[in-house]
C-alpha cells in the first residue's frame, strides 16, 4: 500500500508542475480577421480577385480563334465539355501581356450566367490579407483599369489592388465582343 501512495503522490506532483509551467491559449483579441482572394499579375501590377468570383485557374488551354470579334477575344476553348470564351485582359486594357508565355494563366469566372476566362500574365494563388490593412485608394493604376478596382491591400513591398470581375462582367465594352 505505501508503494501505491508514493506512486500516487509522484503523479500528483507531476500534474502540479505541469500546470504551473503550461502556457495558456492565445487570447481571442490576437486573432485578426482576414480577407482572401486569388492573386495575379497584369500590366506590371499585382491584383487580387475575390474568392467567390473566381471558380478556377487554368493553364492557357488550346482555343479556337473566332472571326469578327474584338482583338482582345482570343477565342473559345472546350473545358470539360463547356465552351469557355478566352479574353486577353491586357489587350482589353489597351496593351499586351508581358512576362513568359508559360506563366500565363486563365482565371475562370462563373458569375450569374457569365462563364468566361480571363487571360493574365501570372497567377500567384490564394492570398490572405488582414482586413484592417484595407485601403480605399488603390494607388497608381492605368486609368482603363481603375473602374474595375476597389481599393487595395499592402503586403510587404507590394500593393495588391482588389480587382472586381463582377464589375467587368457588367461593362458594356466587355459585353460587346463583336467587331463594330
Amino acid at each position: 500500500m505505501p508503494e501505491q501512495q508514493a506512486a500516487f503522490r509522484a503523479l500528483l506532483d507531476l500534474a502540479q508542475r505541469t500546470r504551473r509551467s503550461a502556457k495558456g491559449l492565445p487570447a481571442q483579441l490576437d486573432i485578426r480577421p482576414h480577407w482572401s482572394g486569388v492573386g495575379f499579375s497584369l500590366l506590371g501590377q499585382r491584383f487580387v480577385a475575390p474568392m467567390g468570383q473566381v471558380s478556377e485557374m487554368l493553364e492557357v488551354p488550346g482555343y479556337t480563334h473566332l472571326p469578327n470579334v474584338q482583338a482582345w477575344v482570343k477565342g473559345v476553348a472546350n473545358v470539360r465539355g463547356r465552351l469557355l470564351p478566352i479574353y486577353d485582359m491586357a489587350n482589353f486594357f489597351g496593351t499586351s501581356l508581358s512576362g513568359h508565355r508559360k506563366l500565363r494563366r486563365v482565371l475562370v469566372l462563373e458569375i450569374g450566367g457569365l462563364y468566361t476566362g480571363l487571360m493574365v500574365d501570372q497567377v500567384f494563388g490564394m492570398q490572405h490579407f488582414p482586413m484592417d490593412t484595407y485601403q480605399e485608394e488603390a494607388g497608381h493604376l492605368p486609368a482603363e483599369v481603375k473602374p474595375f478596382v476597389e481599393g487595395c491591400y499592402p503586403a510587404g513591398a507590394h500593393l495588391w489592388s482588389v480587382f472586381n470581375p463582377a464589375t467587368l462582367a457588367t461593362d458594356e465594352r466587355f459585353a460587346d465582343a463583336a467587331m463594330a
